[in-house]
């Protein structure tokens, strides 16, 4: 493997690299090119100015994933991987479909929001999944979905602070908010009650989530993470600790990936509705 695709995943998607660890050694050079894509993909809307300038970036990654020759860091090893076999370019398109979503940020409802998290956050877990060699990989989108809804909340200051809010207009109208009223005080008590109710939002996405298969695992892992960060909500402290290391350990040595309370929590709304439907 590339000494800096190791380090740009380990520096830039520090859980996606702790979680990367357990796949198998044959399988993770795919796996963290993967997640490397996906951080360029990400930094497409970070680096613009505009959302105009977001797309031409994700014009060029779709332009890769058709087979243009790019030298590039991360561009020149995915080209290899999906030559290879190794990585599938029609689940690499819906990611950079998401992110195009999320160039302009306009979620009018949460329903919207989640199909958003379902293609985008989902659709990565479903392409680590099918990365190592998982036979049904979507059997991780609703993990990696969940995983979705915690770093967006995890950012939402973060990301106030650069005047964008990514969180469904609906909710924020609920709780008499507006984009602008959210990110010109993330952390009052109107911006934690939306917070709120996404994480319950989150926690539903984890009660539609089924078992995996052994080899799936590793795919499945960041939603270890984003439950501990629903249950402690909203003390969520910055860097992982410990005790947030252990708990991945354990789910990837072990192959249970969430206690039987999460599956037990299930908010109102979309996610109740799927449930009852069996979804």
């Amino acid at each position: 493997m590339n000494d800096s695709i190791v380090a740009l995943v380990r520096r830039a998607d520090p859980d996606r690299f702790l979680t990367s660890l357990f796949a198998p050694a044959a399988r993770r050079d795919a796996l963290l090119v993967l997640y490397a894509f996906n951080h360029e993909l990400a930094r497409a809307r970070e680096v613009a100015s505009e959302p105009a300038l977001a797309l031409i970036r994700l014009q060029w990654w779709r332009e890769v994933l058709e087979g243009a020759h790019r030298s590039h860091e991360v561009a020149t090893p995915l080209s290899q991987a999906i030559r290879a076999g190794q990585l599938d370019p029609t689940l690499l398109l819906p990611l950079i479909e998401a992110r195009e979503q999320e160039a302009y940020a306009d979620f009018a409802t949460k329903a919207a929001w989640r199909d958003w998290l379902l293609q985008g956050a989902g659709g990565l877990a479903v392409a680590a999944a099918a990365a190592l060699g998982a036979a049904d990989p979507e059997c991780c989108r609703f993990y990696g979905a969940a995983y979705g809804v915690a770093g967006v909340l995890r950012s939402s200051a973060a990301l106030a602070a650069q005047h964008r809010c990514l969180l469904p207009a609906d909710v924020l109208a609920r709780h008499d908010l507006v984009p602008e009223a959210y990110t010109a005080d993330p952390h009052g008590p109107a911006a934690l009650a939306v917070q709120r109710e996404l994480v319950a939002s989150g926690m539903g996405l984890l009660a539609l989530a089924m078992p995996v298969p052994r080899e799936a695992v590793p795919a499945a892992l960041p939603a270890v993470l984003a439950r501990r960060d629903f249950v402690r909500w909203p003390v969520v402290p910055g860097p992982r600790g410990i005790s947030d290391r252990l708990a991945v350990t354990w789910a990837g040595l072990t192959g249970r990936l969430l206690g039987t309370a999460s599956r037990a929590v299930v908010s109102t709304g979309d996610e109740r509705q799927a449930v009852s439907s069996g979804s």
